[in-house]
């Protein structure tokens, strides 16, 4: 884990946003007809946002980059959720930073 890039992705407000609608897909996400265990479909994500797709594909690529998400692809359909298990080592080697 690379604790200077994962800051570098959450200096983005958008990107923290994402982050957080993620930790609450069911409340954040209640119009999605495929079942939420996969994630978000990344055109959910992108409608909720009202940014561009290409804009919003590089926030998604940005967080699996640093291993934030997670992403699972079912034909043409991208899905994300978070990866509670880096998410917290990431707080920790924080906490245990400062």
């Amino acid at each position: 884990m690379d604790v200077d890039e994962i800051i570098k992705a959450l200096s983005n407000p958008a990107r923290r946003e994402i982050l957080a609608w993620l930790k609450d897909p069911c409340g954040n996400f209640p119009e999605q007809s495929n079942a939420l265990e996969l994630g978000v479909c990344a055109g959910q994500i992108n409608r909720r946002s009202g940014l561009s797709q290409s804009t919003i594909s590089s926030h998604l690529a940005l967080l699996e980059r640093v291993g934030l998400i997670s992403s699972h692809r079912i034909g043409q359909w991208a899905y994300f959720k978070r990866d509670e298990e880096a998410i917290q080592a990431f707080l920790n080697a924080m906490n245990q930073q400062l």
